[in-house]
């Protein structure tokens, strides 16, 4: 497909998605819960036929040599899919929050004031790697009376092809426009310079990827952009904390998964701590071949453990996000330097305090400048399906409009409603 033809097939897209929110905004909820659970359906009753499509991803992925944690973000696993159809039936049974009226108020010339929640419009969304995300914005999108445009990564056109078609399927069993979710068919790189660049279509960008990928739309949209550029998430250890509930935490935190934006990469540990917990953690480290780029003084304290890989960390380290065995763990003074460190290092993604003090976790709470901040939990529980919302469409570290996980909310505006009985202004 030349340039020309991108072009035209991206306005095409465009403009048949524009045609579908309108209908989209006025389906009435049941409706769209009907294609939710048509979608968790077919995702069940295909998950043999998409895991062949997925194997072919796979295999094409390994031959490039793709790295292992690429190659592992591409899995259609059952249990993914589970994962994905569960979301579908979670969306479908939260309340409908389009067209509600919040905070109504009567001012003294009569008139009453208030808001109502909106669909957006119309979102692009880009993503690589994970195929699981088209079924997570797709029911996102249907849910909260959105269309939209889909262009996942080359690794992954298989695999995305095949979700994309059940998607479509679910809204027509529904008697909804199929073209409410479209997913961009061709592997060309000019569409996704097309996609940022359609403000007459599209009213929001939303990418999900690596760094590279979310910058170079961040500089190029000409629309607006949710995004969040890295995950280097923090655990704090504090002084005191429950030991045994900080080791098996932390443990969770970094080595449940290596891959997700939401897995730890940095150790923080109180001094007060760090003699008790240190060799510890360290110890299950080594046993899982974990590298840890350590400061001088919690390089003394894991030293002996046998097996442990030690790197000196440098400046680098704190800021990195490694995605990867590995994690940089730094031994500081207590709650407040702790603090100091993630708000100077942190890509303010997720971040948690492991502690029994009540003041340090509060102080904790309200001083961490990141989009979502625990306490006494595991960093992995950074992620929409866990925080209630269904499924999320990215993980947002901006300050405006939607920060953290975004759900339904994250797809929606607000439009101010004004009911009078016939006020004139004086």
């Amino acid at each position: 497909m030349n340039a020309l033809n991108v072009a035209q097939y991206t306005h095409t897209l465009g403009l048949q998605a524009k045609t579908a929110s309108a209908l989209m905004a006025r389906a009435p909820a049941a409706i769209k819960n009907k294609a939710l659970k048509a979608l968790a359906r077919l995702l069940r009753e295909q998950t043999a036929a998409l895991q062949a499509d997925n194997a072919r991803d796979l295999e094409r992925a390994r031959a490039a040599g793709l790295a292992e944690p690429l190659v592992d973000r591409l899995k259609l696993t059952p249990q993914v899919l589970e994962t994905c159809a569960q979301g579908c039936e979670q969306l479908a049974a939260m309340p409908d929050i389009i067209g509600e009226i919040t905070a109504l108020r009567q001012q003294p010339s009569g008139i009453r004031v208030g808001q109502m929640r909106v669909p957006i419009g119309v979102f692009g969304m880009i993503y690589e790697s994970r195929p699981n995300v088209t079924i997570e914005a797709a029911s996102l999108s249907i849910k909260s009376g959105n269309a939209c445009i889909l262009r996942g990564g080359s690794e992954a056109i298989d695999s995305n092809k095949a979700l994309a078609k059940l998607v479509q399927q679910a809204l027509a069993d529904a008697d909804l426009p199929q073209d409410a979710v479209q997913l961009v068919q061709t592997t060309d790189r000019e569409a996704v310079g097309q996609l940022i660049a359609m403000p007459q279509y599209v009213d929001v960008i939303i990418p999900r990827g690596g760094k590279g990928l979310i910058e170079r739309i961040s500089r190029d949209a000409k629309v607006p952009v949710i995004k969040h550029l890295d995950g280097n998430c923090h655990t704090y250890v504090d002084d005191p904390c429950d030991l045994d509930m900080a080791v098996r935490v932390t443990d969770n935190a970094k080595t449940q998964k290596y891959s997700p934006c939401n897995a730890s990469e940095s150790l923080l540990v109180a001094r007060g701590a760090a003699a008790a917990f240190l060799p510890r953690i360290g110890s299950i480290f080594a046993e899982k071949g974990v590298e840890m780029r350590v400061c001088a003084e919690s390089k003394a304290l894991i030293a002996p453990v046998s097996g442990a890989k030690l790197v000196d960390a440098t400046e680098q380290d704190w800021a990195e996000e490694y995605l990867a065995p590995i994690i940089s763990i730094r031994v500081v003074a207590g709650v407040q330097e702790a603090i100091d460190h993630i708000n100077r290092y942190s890509s303010h993604h997720t971040e948690a305090i492991l502690t029994t003090d009540h003041r340090h976790a509060q102080q904790f709470l309200r001083e961490v400048d990141s989009a979502s901040v625990m306490v006494n939990a595991s960093t992995r529980f950074a992620d929409g399906f866990e925080y209630g919302l269904g499924a999320e469409i990215g993980i947002s570290t901006d300050k405006f409009h939607a920060r953290g996980p975004v759900g339904i909310e994250g797809l929606t505006s607000l439009k101010y409603v004004v009911l009078g009985e016939g006020e004139v202004r004086a």
